[in-house]
């Protein structure tokens, strides 16, 4: 995964004499592969971080009382994990695919702002820091849920504000890297790569940068509104003099919504090229594929407000974000349906990236359809709060984001370290992951459609067998993700196994597959010439 980490120090071509050493190397990086590698190592560090606390909210659910924690300690496990996974493990996590792939996949030779591109990333650590470090502050880390809800969050400790500055930190990293990555895809693209012969990868990252922009402000916003509420005397959101609680919500589910597809695009972009590549077929409906992904990204602010149809908003604006939401799933059905359309009497090969790439839109295309479900208001009035939505965006974020990022790590870490991945060990990964993922986060569809609530330390004994087995799914899924680390990343870093040839995939079709594996530290110096489709280089 590291941009291989001994290798550069010896010569793979005339540029690598310029590659620095030691932890120069990595601390000065401006080098998008060392950069990426940085953004896939903190970002997977936060998520067994974020991960051990899902185990311990887990842990206390496996039966009914309470066992290990009391009810405060069980509010901030589920809220830290929130913050962790979302800001701490997903994003960054696509950064630095974006990072190490779109350079490569558009011909250039760096990103447009190499040493923005350094900040942007070690402003990541203090802000990991100061909400590890939440706990022990006094009255304990934030406990208002991941969504930071006042009034409930004027109430807090000290740790509160280290939260809100921590995500004005990680809200700053986005914004730059999102004008790093906007830039560097409008400015240097190879000459001949238009913008509908780009990869979908790269599509589906300009859109998302342009999402960030928009929505990280707004989430700015919101969190220093309620940080004068605490400290300078304002009263935005607090009911006793005025405030507005529920205009916390309209703003934070204004940044909240586009967010999630924040999550999600990129992990379609990465799908998008490994069904082609294993079904030995282009991606059927390319055009479609980019016009869904503009109208995801536009419709997506709109539908904030299906979060809130508990809060007493009228019919009439029910109505409305009731409907907006299902227009939403159209372009989403678009890109399943070509997903299929590829696959559909394509050379298909089962390696351990299409297996999770079949896996994801299987599992993707369930939590999209709960979403559906819990778009009709008068179903959410039933179901808000309880764990069908918690089974619902598990089954959209883990099974989604996470298992396109397992894809996206299979399909390309030959190219990144060199040496090809265990392919045993890759589908015990893979099986492994998909089974306990299920059994973790099934039975929550049926919890909450009995009515369990959310963010409960406790729960009355007719909860007590779905639970027990959500809490050992939970554990065997994270055993999974320790498996891989330990049995497929390290290997690989290490340069241990079979030597990747520079094409490894007989259908993978980019730019990308045309510098040796790994991929020198310098690749592109002049502008490759491409051939009429954009993929290949000429001469």
């Amino acid at each position: 995964m590291s941009a291989v980490l001994d290798h550069h120090d010896h010569a793979h071509d005339d540029h690598d004499h310029h590659a620095p050493t030691g932890w120069r190397r990595w601390v000065l990086a401006t080098n998008h592969k060392d950069i990426g590698t940085l953004y896939l190592l903190f970002s997977f560090t936060m998520f067994i971080f974020g991960g051990i606390l899902a185990l311990l909210i887990r842990a206390e659910l496996f039966q009914p009382g309470l066992q290990l924690v009391n009810p405060e300690l069980f509010n901030q496990f589920t809220t830290m994990h929130g913050l962790i996974m979302v800001f701490g493990a997903i994003m960054p996590a696509f950064v630095g695919f974006a990072n190490w792939m779109i350079p490569l996949q558009i011909g250039a030779s760096d990103m447009a702002f190499a040493r923005m591109n350094n900040l942007s990333f070690w402003l990541l650590i203090p802000a990991a820091i100061m909400l590890a470090a939440s706990f022990f502050m006094p009255g304990g880390a934030p406990a208002g849920g991941w969504t930071i809800y006042a009034p409930l969050t004027l109430q807090m400790g000290p740790s509160m504000d280290a939260a809100i500055f921590a995500l004005h930190i990680l809200g700053a990293s986005s914004i730059m890297g999102s004008i790093n990555i906007i830039v560097t895809i409008l400015n240097m693209r190879a000459p001949g790569m238009t913008l509908m012969k780009m990869p979908m990868f790269v599509w589906t990252w300009l859109i998302t940068a342009y999402l960030l922009i928009a929505v990280m402000p707004v989430l700015a916003g919101a969190i220093t509104m309620t940080l004068t509420d605490r400290h300078f005397g304002t009263t935005f959101f607090n009911p006793a003099a005025g405030g507005d609680p529920v205009m916390f919500q309209h703003i934070f589910w204004f940044f909240g919504h586009p967010e999630v597809y924040i999550m999600i695009l990129p992990a379609f972009g990465i799908v998008s090229h490994i069904v082609p590549a294993f079904a030995r077929k282009r991606l059927f409906g390319y055009a479609s594929m980019v016009y869904a992904t503009a109208s995801i990204a536009i419709l997506s602010f709109v539908v904030w407000a299906h979060h809130m149809y508990t809060t007493g908003m009228p019919v009439t604006g029910q109505l409305f974000f009731m409907y907006a939401t299902m227009l939403i799933s159209v372009p989403t059905g678009v890109k399943v349906f070509n997903w299929i359309a590829t696959m559909w009497k394509g050379s298909m090969t089962f390696e351990t990236p299409m297996l999770f790439a079949v896996g994801f839109i299987f599992v993707f295309t369930m939590g999209g359809f709960t979403g559906l479900i819990l778009s009709m208001a008068p179903i959410d009035l039933q179901l808000q709060d309880t764990y069908y939505v918690v089974a619902h965006f598990h089954y959209v974020l883990v099974a989604g984001s996470l298992y396109a990022m397992f894809a996206g790590f299979y399909y390309w870490a030959p190219k990144w370290t060199g040496v090809m991945y265990n392919e045993t060990r890759g589908k015990i990964h893979f099986w492994w992951s998909l089974i306990a993922f299920n059994v973790t986060f099934f039975p929550m569809h049926f919890l909450g459609l009995a009515g369990m609530p959310r963010r409960y330390a406790d729960y009355p004994l007719q909860f007590a067998d779905f639970n027990m087995v959500a809490s050992v799914g939970a554990l065997a899924f994270g055993l999974a993700q320790v498996y891989f680390f330990l049995f497929v990343v390290v290997p690989c870093m290490r340069g241990k196994g079979e030597k990747a040839v520079q094409k490894p995939w007989e259908g993978a079709e980019g730019l990308e597959w045309e510098v040796p594996s790994p991929a020198p530290f310098h690749t592109f110096e002049t502008p490759p010439k491409l051939d009429a489709t954009a993929t290949r280089v000429i001469g």
